[in-house]
């Protein structure tokens, strides 16, 4: 067998930083030949340091998910950061103002009390803050359902003291949001009312981000490492996975069955959209096998199918399902590098969900 462990101890996160450099500069890349704005999103990562990396290669600044990864960055200062949540009520306003004070920030809102909450923040703050339009395109989660409904709290944001209106975002960068976006355009010109930028997201239609007319931003986060997920979504491929899982076989019970030291505290509980591949990740140097079941700290594994089997005290990598809940789930990640030294890093913002 071809693989060497990184990890002295199991489980453990184990990233490839030259994986992690071409998937950068590819998508980097793309998005210089098109035109298309790149703010990644650090919920994949949450590391500050690789933010940074991301900048310096071309991303006009980051995206946060929560007032908390914002937080973070900030203070490891990065400072043109877009919040793509909802926040709501006068607790998150103070936080919101905090921040305003130190960088370059926006929110987006789908309704008039997220606007009001931003503007309240602004206030405090004595500084500007930019609010975009949330739009739904077949997420089917936050977002307005109609262009018509953008246009009014566009006018309301445009109309209150401290705010900026940034444009319109959406996820996923589905077949709706083309038609949306193109509605869109149309009212709020006919109202002479400027649409600055066309916020899209979602790794796994990245690269199509160009053939929707008005795009101007493109928003991903998985394509740093990428993951079952994107690879069975045709996004990239087992050799763009720059994160696996180190993991020890701590049992053979029988014949078909190895239980490892990675259970849904290390995995996630995350399937495969649609049941697409079975189990729980990707057994890389052993593809037949199915990760059947998690408990909290087993991992059982099912060998039914393989030709050849891994033994006990045996350390295998496992490509996970869904790598942002992967990572969330560590305060640590293993960082190699070929020809240098691995280095244990601290995951910042791991945590962070308020």
């Amino acid at each position: 067998m071809n693989f060497q462990p990184h990890a002295d101890d199991t489980p453990m996160p184990v990233v490839d930083l030259a994986i992690v450099e071409a998937n950068l500069k590819r998508m980097q890349a793309y998005c210089d030949q098109h035109g298309l704005k790149l703010r990644p999103h650090i919920k994949t990562h949450k590391m500050p340091g690789l933010a940074k990396w991301q900048m310096e290669l071309g991303a006009v600044g980051i995206t946060c998910q929560k007032l908390g990864e914002a937080e973070i960055m900030i203070d490891a200062g990065i400072t043109d950061i877009l919040i793509s949540y909802p926040l709501i009520g006068p607790v998150k306003a103070a936080r919101l103002a905090a921040l305003a004070r130190k960088a370059t920030l926006a929110v987006v809102a789908d309704s008039t009390l997220a606007i009001d909450t931003a503007a309240e923040a602004a206030e405090a703050a004595d500084a500007p803050i930019s609010v975009f339009i949330e739009f739904e395109s077949g997420g089917r989660r936050a977002g307005v359902g109609s262009p018509s409904e953008a246009l009014e709290l566009a006018k309301r944001i445009s109309g209150a003291p401290g705010l900026i209106f940034g444009g319109l975002m959406t996820y996923p960068l589905g077949p709706e949001a083309a038609a949306l976006i193109a509605a869109a355009q149309s009212l709020f010109a006919a109202e002479g009312l400027a649409i600055p930028t066309i916020s899209a997201g979602g790794t796994p239609r990245a690269f199509h981000a160009h053939e929707v007319p008005g795009v101007t931003e493109l928003r991903v986060g998985t394509y740093i490492y990428n993951d079952r997920n994107t690879v069975g979504q045709g996004a990239a491929t087992l050799d763009d996975c720059a994160l696996h899982i180190e993991a020890t076989v701590v049992s053979r019970p029988t014949a078909d069955r190895a239980i490892i030291d990675a259970g849904s505290k290390t995995l996630s509980s995350d399937l495969t959209p649609g049941g697409a591949a079975r189990g729980y990740g990707l057994m890389r140097d052993y593809p037949e096998a199915v990760i059947a079941k998690l408990n909290e700290e087993h991992g059982i594994v099912d060998l039914s199918a393989c030709a050849r089997r891994p033994e006990i005290g045996e350390t295998v990598r496992i490509i996970p399902n869904h790598v942002c809940v992967v990572v969330n789930l560590h305060d640590e990640i293993l960082m190699t590098r070929p020809g240098a030294p691995d280095v244990l890093m601290p995951v910042d913002a791991r945590g962070r969900s308020r």
